[in-house]
């Protein structure tokens, strides 16, 4: 059963290394990748992500796996801090993995994926919040859930459930799952597409101080216009990391430590 998990954690290798989902090899580092996932849990992510009939270029000035950040309109790829060499080494280490919960916990935590986009096409979309989508709905899958009974579900931050754990900030993290317990939820809906911001504005109960916070206003109403899953995740990773008070804190707490 965990070996389909690191299937799905493996599935899109050939997005890392340039090569067509047609063209791409069987093997990275000694393992298995690029192979298809089961239960339609990649196809469903994708729909949460980006158009499924639409594959025309849609930012002209941009044609390659590097992905676009909405934040700054900027690729994040930095060729000082992500060479080839680096590239292909880090994800030497995703894919090299054996345990499927590591893995899990890696690439929540990883900076190398979210470097790429999960399509030339959608460039603003990021290959690691697909990856982790294409997971959670498998795992969800493989319990027995249909994509109707799941829900976005927000928990404390650090509290990783696994598999199923899509975004883990220092805030708050955020799961797909059928159980929501006393967590703020919504529903997914009846089918997979393009339809985060339906759900962020369905939760019962948000994340974000809006009254006293001008960044987590500002961060909220942003996440209200922005239809793509992946999308609206590394966002909001981004926006974590751009934020200059929490720049200033960190820089502040690596002072003191110093």
């Amino acid at each position: 059963m965990t070996d389909e998990v690191l299937t799905a954690f493996r599935h899109d290798v050939h997005k890392f290394t340039g090569e067509s989902h047609k063209d791409a090899h069987e093997e990275f580092a000694g393992e298995l990748v690029n192979q298809s996932v089961p239960e339609g849990a990649d196809g469903d992510a994708a729909a949460l992500s980006r158009p499924q009939q639409n594959q025309e270029q849609t930012v002209p000035t941009h044609d390659d796996h590097y992905r676009l950040s909405l934040l700054t309109g900027e690729t994040p790829y930095d060729p000082g801090e992500f060479s080839r060499a680096t590239i292909e080494s880090e994800v030497a280490d995703l894919v090299g993995i054996e345990d499927a919960q590591t893995a899990h916990e890696r690439w929540l935590a990883s900076s190398v994926a979210a470097a790429f986009n999960e399509s030339v096409y959608h460039p603003y979309t990021s290959l690691k919040y697909h990856t982790l989508l294409v997971a959670a709905l498998l795992d969800n899958y493989r319990a027995g859930y249909e994509f109707a009974d799941l829900r976005l579900i927000v928990d404390p931050a650090d509290e990783v459930v696994p598999f199923r754990t899509v975004f883990d900030g220092e805030q708050f993290a955020l799961r797909i799952d059928a159980k929501a317990a006393e967590r703020p939820s919504a529903r997914l809906g009846s089918h997979p597409w393009r339809s985060w911001v339906l759900t962020w504005n369905r939760l019962t109960s948000h994340p974000l101080d809006t009254d006293h916070d001008k960044y987590g206003m500002t961060l909220d109403a942003n996440l209200r216009r922005i239809q793509s899953w992946s999308t609206a995740l590394q966002y909001i990773e981004d926006f974590a990391e751009w934020r200059p008070d929490r720049s200033s804190k960190m820089k502040k707490s690596h002072n003191q430590q110093e």
